[in-house]
């Protein structure tokens, strides 16, 4: 197996002193490339005639390649290491939001009209048409991103307390990304009923709500029963999200390959929340043969009586022709494999298995179903959900411009139709001339993404009947 790349999300900054000999700088850089790490800045601190004191910063792999540096450079004769700093630890010091005023309150009458008792009649306003709150209050442009901490990334149950940094991290992808005001919510609780309760009870300050690492099967019936009792859009973005992307990269992927959607046999291997988004909108794209595996391997009939109620949808709705085995079995002929699964469980075996000009979606993080080192010499196309290699399939190219575009409408749901129009929208973000193998999909710094979404959105929730802001 191919090694793992180092990832500034293993980066950390050492306070070095060093012995002003010349030389001895070079045998602290010479230690890390020894080791495979990445150096990165280097700032002089201070210097005297007998020593400088130097901060490097350093990428590694993972915890114990940092700490492998680390310790190294401390056997260094003439190198002190005065102090190691965590970069990512760093950031999230004192938590990474806050909410600031967009009207400064530095007279008696701004305070009197953003506060008693000028906002009196702002609020009796709305208790006579509580349809006012959408243009009176920060409902209109709020999202609340709710977790009960129970699927949090790939960690798994690591509770509410700390999926507070993910959720943090969300509100500011939609701050930045979208401009949209979001607030992280995890609750201290992993029951379905008051899950569905709690967020019943704040949606009056919110235009929407995304549901955020809640395990499955659960998140399937909060969301839908959400949906059905609230009159803004509900959307989870491990599912939903993770689909949109997938099938904009996936659209592309099938112009070179100049293929439809209804001609290939797919293989999606995880069968959680995602991996059940994906195979729907796939379907509803024109996948007519999918297979879908499981950790027990191919979800056929065959296994209906184990089954929970996603997989047994899975299993109703997928391998028409109810065929068993393992995944290597499954990728026999497939020529898209989508993991949305764990590291590791895509083989090289496997792989060479599946048909000719092979398109690989590796999407487990931080290690993907299959390194992509392992499997270019034998996929035509590869895309994972990491930054550090090329198409990388991030959500963050979908929720912004699709909550921006429904809260542009007022939209009372996110649909299909909607979903459908955000994927094609990001997939057009790339022109026949710039499509190739290592370039499917947009950058999520791209800043056309959110604005092609948003408005694709906004125009399919109005024709869909469900944008409810009177259009101009």
């Amino acid at each position: 197996m191919a090694r793992i790349a180092t990832s500034v999300s293993y980066s950390f900054t050492m306070r070095l002193r060093i012995v002003n000999n010349l030389g001895m700088f070079a045998k602290v850089l010479h230690v890390i490339a020894r080791l495979q790490g990445d150096p990165g800045a280097v700032d002089v601190v201070r210097a005297d005639r007998n020593f400088k004191v130097r901060d490097l910063t350093v990428s590694a792999r993972d915890d114990e390649h940092a700490r492998a540096i680390v310790d190294s450079i401390k056997r260094i004769k003439g190198v002190t290491v005065i102090n190691v700093s965590d970069r990512v630890f760093l950031m999230h010091l004192g938590g990474k939001i806050r909410i600031q005023n967009k009207i400064p309150l530095t007279t008696r009458d701004a305070l009197s009209m953003a506060y008693t008792p000028g906002v009196a009649r702002v609020c009796l306003a709305i208790a006579e048409d509580k349809q006012k709150a959408n243009t009176l209050t920060i409902k209109h442009n709020s999202v609340a991103v709710v977790s009960d901490g129970s699927a949090v990334l790939g960690l798994g149950n690591i509770g509410p307390e700390a999926a507070m940094p993910v959720m943090e991290g969300k509100a500011m992808l939609f701050k930045e990304f979208g401009d949209i005001d979001a607030y992280p919510i995890c609750l201290q609780t992993q029951d379905t009923e008051e899950i569905i309760k709690a967020v019943k009870w704040i949606a009056t300050g919110f235009g929407g709500i995304n549901l955020e690492d809640i395990s499955a099967p659960r998140c399937f019936e909060i969301e839908d029963r959400l949906k059905e009792e609230l009159d803004i859009p509900v959307f989870h973005d491990d599912q939903h999200g993770t689909a949109v992307v997938v099938l904009a990269a996936a659209l592309n992927a099938l112009k070179l390959l100049k293929k439809k959607m209804s001609e290939i046999k797919i293989l999606i291997v995880g069968a959680g929340a995602a991996g059940v988004a994906v195979t729907k909108m796939l379907q509803a794209a024109g996948a007519r043969h999918i297979i879908c595996c499981d950790r027990k391997g191919v979800i056929c009939r065959k296994r209906l009586p184990d089954l929970d109620f996603s997989k047994t949808w899975l299993a109703e709705h997928t391998n028409a022709r109810n065929v068993s085995g393992t995944v290597e079995d499954a990728a026999r002929g497939a020529h898209l494999f989508i993991g949305v699964s764990g590291p590791g469980v895509f083989t090289v075996k496997a792989l060479k298995k599946m048909a000719k000009d092979a398109i690989v979606f590796a999407l487990a993080n931080p290690t993907p179903e299959i390194m992509p080192e392992d499997a270019e010499p034998y996929a035509r196309i590869i895309a994972t959900g990491r930054s550090d290699y090329s198409n990388q399939i991030n959500n963050v190219l979908a929720f912004p411009g699709i909550f921006r575009g429904a809260l542009d409408a007022r939209a009372t749901a996110i649909t299909e139709s909607m979903k459908l129009a955000a994927a094609k929208a990001i997939a057009g973000c790339i022109t026949a001339d710039e499509l190739s193998e290592e370039y499917i999909i947009p950058s999520v710094f791209n800043k056309q993404v959110v604005r092609r979404v948003a408005r694709a959105v906004e125009q399919a929730a109005y024709a869909g009947n469900v944008g409810k802001r009177p259009r101009t």
